[in-house]
């Protein structure tokens, strides 16, 4: 009977699902190719009615269901290289596992509009992922990449991810966008395995 009470116990327990987009805050970069993952988080936002309107724990943020999941939606605003400190707070303070947290940003190395799902993985070359690693000393958490396209060799790194998108990369980035927001919503509806199956 005990075993049983504390079976029925940890069922009742809520587990806290948190959503991280990665990007820059200000208008100057809001429509850069490096704040999609800002973009997906609106968009998730949009679509299940959670309002982005806390400003906590150095991110903007907000909570609600997606279906019967809590769920935390936040944009750090500590800007890209630091996004670490943010998602530290709030995995700290919000008691989120790193196998409960999903993260969304940009990837040079993708096609404009792909996006690709993982369980976990290296920073890849990516300077928020790297800090969030080094903040979490953990590498084991999932995240969907949206292809922003690849520089040509003659435009710098740092100047091609703080662009904006032409007016004919806008369609493709947006249905990009739709697409992750949507696999976002699956991945805490169905699991992230499912999610992986259906949008890689």
């Amino acid at each position: 009977m005990e075993d049983e009470y504390q079976l029925f116990k940890r069922d009742k327990i809520k587990i806290m699902k948190l959503i991280v987009g990665l990007g820059n805050p200000g208008l100057v970069y809001a429509d850069t190719r490096h704040n999609v993952g800002f973009k997906v988080i609106n968009k998730v936002a949009k679509l299940t009615g959670i309002e982005l309107k806390e400003r906590r724990y150095q991110s903007r943020m907000g909570q609600g269901k997606i279906s019967e999941h809590e769920v935390i939606l936040a944009n750090p605003m500590t800007y890209m290289n630091l996004s670490g400190k943010a998602v530290e707070l709030l995995v700290r303070n919000f008691k989120v596992p790193p196998l409960d947290l999903l993260v969304v940003y940009d990837d040079v190395s993708l096609e404009l509009g792909k996006i690709r799902i993982r369980k976990k993985g290296s920073a890849g070359g990516h300077n928020g992922i790297k800090s969030i690693i080094e903040k979490l000393a953990c590498e084991e958490f999932p995240r969907i990449r949206i292809g922003i396209g690849t520089p040509l060799p003659e435009v710098s790194f740092r100047d091609y991810v703080l662009s904006p998108f032409s007016d004919e990369e806008n369609e493709v980035i947006e249905r990009g966008i739709e697409k992750a927001a949507q696999a976002v919503i699956c991945a805490i509806e169905e699991g992230i395995d499912v999610a992986m199956n259906k949008y890689n």
